[in-house]
């Protein structure tokens, strides 16, 4: 049997072998007794502002139009943004069984605090370990049932509650969301190196904001600069999973809360690249 670490009596020689110096994932949380998730695919950045929860909600789209079971868990506790992309209000119910999570029009469960607020612009203005345990309990209290695919919508940034979801949660792996910007290589690597740290694999990277199309001539402008996404996936060793412009009508179904509707061309091979179910 491997040995356990323990935290107050451990030395460097004692460790050696310890299954939480070799395996950081073994500080992962218990499933909910009511749930079966088959695979857990966070959606990650360096930086806050980029489209992960579009991205989030991009994949799950067209993972439940190909008829598989999808659930979004929404850890971005401080800025969530995922029930107004789908036009879910109102109170999660539970009982002593748990948290049950609420369903978009297209059939994919979702899970965020703002469910569980008195109003959607109520602040959550807590501190780290509060909201590191809040992830925590979406994955223990929340009652998902059978899921193929939970897409987890990570914080921004390389802190306490990112760490926490990477640590607590059974993670397949996680698709990277950067903008073109010089500064990207940078917050890009940042993601990249916590997910080596933590040994998630990183399934591949998806750029928003590439271009956006003239509505006259069509030519492809590039707002934020030329992109750099294709080198700095060489030279991480991943793949670049989609290049998405930006569209007019898919911010207008996400702030009408109609996003369910939306079925992202953009991500088509990052949606080939998850674990198949």
């Amino acid at each position: 049997m491997a040995k356990e670490c323990n935290s107050t009596t451990c030395t460097k020689s004692s460790c050696e072998g310890c299954d939480k110096k070799n395996n950081p994932q073994s500080m992962q949380e218990a499933m909910n007794a009511f749930s079966d998730v088959k695979h857990v695919v966070g959606i990650v950045s360096g930086k806050g502002g980029v489209g992960k929860s579009f991205v989030t909600a991009s994949l799950a789209n067209r993972m439940a139009s190909k008829g598989f079971k999808v659930g979004i868990l929404d850890a971005d506790i401080t800025g969530p943004s995922i029930p107004k992309m789908y036009g879910l209000k109102g109170a999660a119910n539970a009982d002593d069984q748990g948290i049950y999570p609420m369903e978009t029009k297209n059939g994919i469960k979702v899970i965020s605090i703002n469910l569980l607020l008195p109003t959607e612009e109520t602040p959550v203005i807590w501190r780290g370990p509060i909201l590191a345990n809040m992830v925590k309990q979406f994955w223990t209290d929340v009652i998902w049932g059978d899921i193929d695919y939970l897409f987890v919508d990570m914080p921004p940034g390389t802190g306490d509650v990112p760490l926490t979801a990477f640590q607590s949660l059974p993670l397949d792996g996680i698709v990277i969301v950067s903008s073109p910007q010089d500064l990207v290589k940078m917050i890009v690597k940042k993601a990249y190196n916590m997910a080596e740290m933590m040994k998630i694999p990183v399934f591949g990277i998806v750029e928003n904001y590439s271009y956006v199309k003239c509505p006259d001539c069509g030519k492809e402008l590039k707002v934020f600069g030329e992109s750099h996404i294709d080198e700095i996936a060489a030279e991480l060793n991943v793949p670049v999973l989609g290049k998405m412009p930006i569209d007019v009508t898919f911010a207008q179904k996400a702030d009408a809360g109609e996003f369910h509707e939306i079925l992202n061309p953009y991500v088509e091979a990052a949606d080939e690249a998850l674990p198949k179910a």
